[in-house]
């Protein structure tokens, strides 16, 4: 429980910050974030150097259009054909 304590204050600031950003910070902060879950979930596996390398892209880009699509405030909903439209996230 004491463990807890301090990373929901760091989530709440995190959080609180996000409002405060940019655009462009969003999005590097996203990416950061993204690369730094890839990275980690990489380690998590065991996984060697080049598969925690393309995690590490693959969460940056995923961290980075997180970031991008919750600036817009739209998502993406996949149809069920293969393809997606974009409409208001809920």
């Amino acid at each position: 429980m004491i463990k807890l304590i301090p990373a929901a204050l760091l989530a709440a600031t995190v959080a609180l910050a996000g409002c405060q950003m940019t655009q462009t910070e969003r999005s590097v902060v996203g990416g950061l974030a993204g690369a730094a879950g890839g990275l980690a979930v990489a380690n998590l596996f065991g996984a060697n150097t080049n598969w925690k390398i393309i995690g590490t892209v693959a969460g940056a880009a995923a961290g980075t259009l997180l970031a991008q699509n919750t600036a817009t405030g739209r998502c993406a909903y996949a149809r069920g054909d293969g393809t997606y439209y974009e409409a208001a996230c809920p």
